[in-house]
């Protein structure tokens, strides 16, 4: 009996946390005003850039395979470039600014 009661009081949580909140008064509707694009969206070069540093990292370590022991071959190579070309990257964005 006692697996029954929990699935009754889970199900009876769900319907709670689903259906209590639309019985409530919605709050006033406020104007929405007009947003800028957020700082967050990126641009096609950003995103090809961030889909080849991944290409880059998973590349070096199929290649160099850090697993058995060639981690400073890893690092060199996968890593430290990336590294680099971000670094470069953030700082000729903030001399556009």
């Amino acid at each position: 009996m006692t697996g029954i009661s929990e699935i009754l009081i889970l199900i009876l949580l769900i319907l709670c946390i689903l259906i209590v909140p639309r019985m409530m008064n919605p709050n006033p509707k406020t104007k929405s005003k007009k947003r800028k694009p957020s700082a967050r969206v990126f641009t096609i070069k950003i995103r090809i850039a961030i889909v080849l540093s991944a290409a880059d990292i998973i590349i070096s370590a199929l290649w160099t395979k850090p697993w058995q022991g060639q981690m400073s071959m890893f690092i060199v190579s996968g890593i430290l470039p990336v590294a680099l070309g971000w670094s470069l990257v953030w700082i000729f964005s903030a001399q556009k600014k």
